[in-house]
């Protein structure tokens, strides 16, 4: 078969153009500082915008992070930064990855998951998650199944109505922490190996690695069908090319102020970062 040379060279001209022009979008992203809201919260972990009632949920552990003690609530922040109200929910033990799913607040629990009227902050029930050690993340999937990741043991749970059941154990898997739905696909976070960026196959299981040396890979959340911001619990924000390139963004590490559980909102370009011990919550509008 005779190949076309010149063909080819066309061909990897266009490959290298795409794969230039994805880089310098990444490096043209930056986060500017819009406000910081802290009044009432305390050891800030996980934040969630309600887009039906224009306002973001706040988790905070108000304790030891593995400590069943009650002390954890959930604050109302408006998204000008006014801490509406402080506990609006009281009485969880270390409350951390938050999801909306059809008017219920889904919040981990430690060893539970707790789901809350969004409208009136009221209690609905509780999931005990059998074999669970220390639950950090959550996120739901199009046909409402949530999943709860666990940094102890390495596993990610899988609830449907209500019935919980062990989804996800692999050898590549020590400390799971971010875990994300998304466009049918789901993508998480390990701890381990310097911090690795996985998509996982929801048929087989297999792990496929998208990026590494994230630190302490933390939260994660989409910012168009394949690109994502993820913090660095140390104190990083980091651009996720669907490529795989890293790009940081925000480093609060020498300030020694956290990054944890994020989310983005679209529509406000607002980029909402949870500092775990220095008790805020950090808004940063994105500029392309």
């Amino acid at each position: 078969m005779k190949i076309n040379k010149n063909k080819i060279l066309v061909a990897a001209l266009v490959i290298n153009f795409f794969n230039l022009k994805e880089e310098v979008t990444a490096q043209s992203l930056s986060l500017t500082k819009k406000w910081e809201a802290s009044a009432g919260l305390n050891i800030t972990e996980s934040v969630v915008y309600d887009k039906r009632q224009n306002i973001l949920y706040v988790s905070s552990v108000n304790g030891q992070p593995g400590d069943k003690d009650g002390n954890g609530f959930i604050s109302r922040v408006s998204l000008d930064g006014r801490v509406e109200q402080a506990e609006w929910v009281t009485g969880l033990d270390a409350p951390k990855g938050m999801s909306l799913y059809k008017g219920l607040l889904y919040v981990v629990d430690i060893t539970k998951v707790v789901a809350i009227d969004a409208k009136s902050g009221k209690k609905v029930r509780e999931i005990p998650v059998e074999g669970a050690s220390f639950l950090n993340d959550l996120t739901i999937d199009e046909k409402g199944n949530v999943y709860a990741s666990d940094s102890n043991l390495g596993l990610v749970f899988k609830i449907t109505n209500d019935q919980p059941e062990l989804w996800l154990k692999s050898e590549q898997l020590k400390r799971v922490n971010g875990i994300l739905a998304h466009n049918n696909k789901f993508y998480l976070l390990e701890l381990t190996g310097g911090g690795i960026f996985y998509e996982v196959d929801k048929t087989s299981k297999a792990l496929r690695k998208i990026a590494q040396n994230l630190g302490g890979s933390d939260g994660i959340t989409p910012l168009s069908k394949n690109e994502f911001l993820v913090t660095n619990f140390g104190g990083e924000i980091n651009h996720v090319s669907a490529t795989g390139q890293v790009t940081k963004l925000i480093d609060t590490k020498a300030d020694k102020v956290n990054a944890a559980d994020l989310t983005y909102i679209p529509k406000k370009k607002l980029v909402l970062v949870p500092t775990f011990y220095t008790s805020k919550v950090v808004a940063y509008e994105l500029k392309k």
